[in-house]
């Protein structure tokens, strides 16, 4: 891989930058939109610039071969249920608190790895950095000024979710010799499939009237959270490495609670504050390690 130039972390930044306005934007689509909805609308609208760069490329999509049943499987676990719980959780909490609790999925990563892999066996690096970030995540909890027993649950969903995301990621591992461009087009086609009955059932989008500002933030959540955010990492790790895209976990939840008190006002307490840098701090340490892992091999 080359040294990474300028233009380089201008685009991890972007990368981040674009990761992190998620939280804001779900924050304001729940104005009108229920989680099931944003979910299948995520989805759907994700699914556009990496359908049209696998035509434009020639690239086989596998959705409905021998394969299916995984590609499904990822679909759900990856991105139906996790969308969901983000929007659920969203709904009571502030998106900045849902981007510091997302930040969290490398720390859940590196514990499930070591048991579900051969390569990513836990260290004392890592097992201090996974302290160090759940202890930061634990310390957010006792804000009684932003998480109290009416939205607890809240924020426990989108623990949970950022745990499915983890899950899926390491089902994706099964399927790792395909190409990136066909496993993201076939398991986006799989989540809209799965999650567009669900959404009509439970919801019944056809009867809302919603804002304009939510109708927009979710087209937004679509087409770059989900769609061209994935092409850019795409091109950063095929010039730079995983090494290097790993390092955007520092950047979104510092990102995504700037921009929460940019454009929603959001309230930052010092237990935010501290929470956070207790997550990031978490992150570097595991990285660490595996950075030592990566140089070795």
């Amino acid at each position: 891989m080359k040294n990474p130039k300028t233009l380089d972390y201008l685009l991890l930044c972007l990368l981040a930058l674009i990761w992190a306005s998620a939280f804001f934007n779900i924050k304001i689509a729940t104005y009108s939109y229920g989680p099931t909805t944003i979910a299948f609308l995520r989805i759907l609208f994700g699914s556009v610039p990496v359908l049209f760069i696998c035509f434009y490329k020639k690239i086989k999509i596998e959705a409905f071969s021998k394969d299916w049943l995984w590609f499904a499987s990822i679909g759900t676990i990856n991105l139906v249920i996790p969308f969901f719980l983000i929007a659920y959780g969203v709904q009571k909490i502030q998106s900045n608190l849902a981007a510091i609790l997302m930040a969290s999925t490398p720390l859940s990563a590196t514990l499930l790895a070591h048991f579900f892999t051969k390569y990513e066996k836990i260290n004392l690096i890592k097992t201090i950095g996974v302290l160090v970030g759940f202890c930061g995540i634990v310390f957010l909890f006792s804000d009684d000024l932003l998480i109290n027993k009416e939205n607890f649950i809240y924020a426990l969903m989108i623990l949970l979710g950022s745990t499915f995301y983890v899950i899926g990621g390491l089902l994706t591992l099964k399927i790792s010799k395909k190409k990136n461009e066909n496993v993201t087009a076939s398991i986006l086609i799989w989540g809209t499939i799965i999650i567009f009955p669900i959404s009509i059932f439970v919801e019944q989008p056809w009867n809302l009237s919603p804002r304009l500002d939510s109708t927009l933030s979710l087209i937004y959540l679509g087409i770059f959270p989900t769609g061209i955010a994935w092409l850019l990492r795409f091109r950063i790790l095929k010039n730079n490495g995983l090494v290097f895209q790993s390092q955007v976990a520092y950047l979104i939840p510092i990102f995504g609670v700037v921009l929460g008190y940019i454009f929603l006002k959001e309230l930052i307490t010092s237990k935010v504050l501290i929470a956070l840098m207790a997550v990031i701090i978490g992150i570097y340490l595991v990285k660490r390690s595996n950075k030592t892992t990566f140089t070795s091999t």
